[in-house]
């Protein structure tokens, strides 16, 4: 049996990555802080997943163990050093901190003359996730251990799509899932291409397909969240069973095929099917997927590269409309949640400083025009 190890014991690695690791006959050792979730996974080797439909079936998924990496930081670099792949799914926020973890499973490697190839696939919901992964990895490689990394560790970027939503459940292993799920990984980065999983797809170039799944099913969920919030909804079920918001969601969607198709070549109809089939997983009805986690962290979400900025910037220097883009980035700035951290800062923010000010702070926008139009944008809203 293979080894994996992933970082990140919560509903998406357990839900998703465990789930495909599993059903491709790898053992698997989940990392994380959370004391509880590794007790259960070493007292029970095992645990269920629900899946969100018709039927609710259940699958299984066994020959799995935990690490908490806060305790035992030795037994997570032994199992990166053995391990035939390493993945993550703990929030890009949290890639830097695992960084030197995975250095020394490397140089452990490199020490014991393993040259059996290995990739680490960051599984996270951003571009270039694992480059970036890797880069914070580099800090902390002696130069034997960089030129032993450039021979034979990986660091592919991968897309993953899967709806996990925010659930508590008596069992602490237990998830609910999506039917519905897509892992991309490229193909051009990997050490290891011969060690390729069912249910994975592979390409060359994966910016295409991590664009359209950011630009269309993190923005399209994120503008559900946030056009809901504003409307007054607390689930994304409910939101878009408001024919407002499920039209500014159809509008955004538009924009975002209009970049799509502009830079990537994208077919026009096929996207729209792609469109039609998120749309309907946002409001799958065995799913309770609660505005307030899918809308959290709204300065992250407001980044230059990020869900709503990086598509206005594209369709701006293309020339194309982007109105309805505004409007939810208006919706961003208008969100509150006094239990979300980012939430409360922005508000902060509002209250301390002139409104272009904290555009610019947040958005890392400084092209005056643009800044004028989200400013106008903002004020729009708010003032209601």
């Amino acid at each position: 049996m293979k080894k994996s190890v992933h970082f990140g014991a919560g509903n998406i690695g357990r839900g998703f990555i465990g789930e495909l690791l599993f059903e491709n006959n790898f053992s698997i050792t989940f990392v994380d802080v959370n004391e509880r979730i590794i007790d259960a996974l070493n007292e029970r080797g095992a645990y269920e997943i629900e899946i969100a439909e018709e039927g609710q079936r259940h699958i299984t998924v066994s020959n799995v163990r935990g690490i908490n990496n806060a305790k035992n930081p030795e037994a997570v670099v032994d199992a990166v050093s053995e391990a035939d792949l390493v993945t993550t799914a703990i929030g890009p926020n949290i890639l830097p901190f695992i960084a030197e973890l995975i250095a020394k499973g490397i140089e452990k490697r490199r020490v014991s003359g393993n040259t059996t190839p290995v990739d680490v696939l960051a599984c996270e919901n951003m571009i270039g996730g694992s480059q970036f992964l890797y880069e914070e990895v580099k800090k902390y490689l002696s130069e034997e251990g960089l030129a032993y990394a450039q021979t034979y560790v990986g660091f592919p970027n991968a897309a993953v799509d899967r709806i996990v939503p925010a659930q508590t459940h008596e069992d602490p292993l237990f998830v609910v899932v999506e039917p519905f799920n897509e892992w991309v990984v490229e193909t051009s980065r990997m050490k290891n291409p011969s060690l390729q999983l069912e249910g994975v797809h592979y390409e060359e170039d994966l910016e295409p397909f991590i664009e359209r799944k950011l630009f269309s099913v993190n923005s399209g969920h994120a503008t559900s969240a946030y056009t809901g919030a504003y409307y007054g909804s607390k689930t994304i079920l409910e939101a878009l069973q408001n024919p407002t918001v499920k039209e500014n969601v159809e509008a955004i969607l538009a924009e975002i095929r209009s970049i799509l198709i502009a830079k990537w070549g994208f077919d026009e109809q096929a996207l729209k099917d792609y469109h039609k089939v998120i749309i309907s997983r946002f409001e799958n009805p065995f799913i309770v997927d609660d505005v307030a986690r899918v809308a959290r962290t709204p300065i992250r979400k407001l980044g230059y590269d990020e869900r709503f900025i990086r598509p206005i910037r594209e369709l701006r220097e293309r020339g194309l409309s982007y109105d309805n883009l505004l409007k939810t980035v208006a919706y961003v700035f208008d969100y509150k949640d006094d239990s979300d951290q980012q939430s409360v800062e922005l508000q902060a923010l509002l209250a301390q400083k002139p409104l272009p000010e904290v555009v610019k702070e947040v958005t890392g926008v400084t092209e005056e025009a643009l800044v004028s139009q989200i400013v106008t944008s903002v004020e729009q809203v708010v003032s209601r």
